[in-house]
């Protein structure tokens, strides 16, 4: 499975989007264009990334272009699975 497909499901998990991220692709918009992920869902959704991928982040790792859309928030998993 492609780092993408795993932030995907994931995403689908913990966002409760019921099969939506299927849809998505590097371009889609996340923070602020998704209303089901506000700052508790970030939270959530980190927890979730480093317990599923067993990867390690950091407060100062990261910010809200982190979550701009699939495709930064992609990168980010990459760079720390690299």
């Amino acid at each position: 499975m492609t780092t993408e497909k795993h932030v995907l499901r994931i995403l689908d998990e913990v966002l409760s989007l019921n099969g939506r991220s299927a849809t998505f692709n590097r371009n889609t918009l996340l923070l602020g264009a998704l209303p089901e992920l506000d700052s508790m869902a970030v939270v959530s959704l980190l927890t979730a990334l480093e317990e599923q991928l067993g990867i390690v982040v950091a407060d100062d790792e990261i910010d809200g272009a982190t979550f701009s859309s699939v495709g930064s928030l992609t990168d980010f998993v990459a760079a720390k699975l690299d």
